[in-house]
């Protein structure tokens, strides 16, 4: 990127916040904290009213606006993309409101773009898994739990625990969304079990938000998002599998750890990273007479072990 396309880019990032710290910038176009410096002088020269605060960081003098920002035929594309994940990934509400906001961008499009536009809108899709809970059904969570979060609100959460097979009713401390997996996750400090939970959208039944106001004084969002592998140990498994059954495995190598593959003579070798042997042993026996473990030695005896059971069932049919 050149100096020119650089402080232009940096413009619109202080219009988009309200701060912007210099070393957000330096990461942002992998410059330091020298040059950093420099461009808003630069900036500054130009007469744009920059305001610089030590220790909290660059912002706009209120009122200053760009005039409407000319988007690339690529950065519109990237749009497009985004518009059929929010809309399959996300509540309808949430759907509809991007959608909007898409609209804008196309307006400020020379004709040419749009027609661009037009012609691929029809060509790209997402298509949501079967598996998933269609979040129709769930009164639009998503832009409901993000305005409790962005005013701090008291949330009461009617919830199916899974692993204790009940419906339970308590009040939450909203803090953070993440999706993973096909499905959305509400992180929030719990004020029946006095600790921070994990609370997957497609098991809440009815959510609301109260006019109590709380301090966001639990958990740190981005800590606990850290935190959620950190003790889990991952087994590392490699598989030699026939290049025919290897076609038909389809999603599923995802949920089991997949993480990648190499086409070699005797067929196509695998890597996983898996959380459970117990698991990953009974998904290979699906396919075992077209397989081979590789590594680890465990697995292999955990399979052994397994068959020999199957087999004595067998002996009584």
């Amino acid at each position: 990127m050149n100096r020119l396309d650089r402080l232009s880019a940096i413009l619109i990032q202080l219009q988009s916040r309200k701060t912007v710290r210099a070393q957000d910038i330096a990461d942002r176009f992998e410059i330091s904290m020298r040059t950093v410096y420099r461009d808003m002088r630069s900036l500054e020269e130009a007469g744009v009213p920059i305001i610089g605060e030590a220790g909290v960081g660059y912002s706009l003098m209120e009122g200053y606006r760009l005039p409407p920002v000319m988007f690339t035929r690529e950065e519109a594309t990237a749009f497009i993309t985004a518009e059929k994940l929010v809309s399959q990934l996300t509540d309808p509400t949430n759907g509809n409101l991007y959608r909007s906001a898409l609209d804008k961008v196309r307006a400020v499009l020379k004709s040419s773009e749009k027609d661009y536009l037009e012609n691929i809108d029809g060509r790209i899709e997402v298509l949501k898994s079967n598996r998933s809970k269609n979040l129709q059904e769930q009164q639009n969570p998503l832009q409901t739990i993000l305005k409790a979060i962005a005013g701090k609100l008291v949330m009461r959460l009617n919830y199916f625990a899974y692993y204790r097979q009940e419906h339970t009713s308590r009040f939450i401390e909203p803090i953070g969304v993440f999706f993973l997996e096909g499905y959305w996750h509400l992180i929030a400090y719990c004020r029946e079990r006095k600790e921070c939970r994990d609370f997957r959208f497609d098991r809440i039944t009815e959510i609301t938000v109260t006019e109590e106001h709380y301090l966001d004084v639990h958990c740190s969002f981005k800590e606990y998002l850290a935190d959620l592998y950190k003790d889990i140990q991952l087994q590392e498994i490699t598989l030699l599998v026939d290049k025919q059954a290897h076609l038909h495995l389809g999603e599923q190598k995802y949920y089991q750890g997949f993480v990648s593959e190499t086409a070699v003579a005797e067929g196509m070798e695998m890597q996983f990273m898996s959380l459970s042997l117990e698991g990953f042993a009974r998904w290979y026996m699906t396919f075992a007479d077209y397989a081979k473990v590789i590594k680890p030695p465990q697995l292999l005896m955990r399979i052994k072990e397994i068959h020999q059971a199957a087999a004595e069932k067998l002996k009584d049919l």
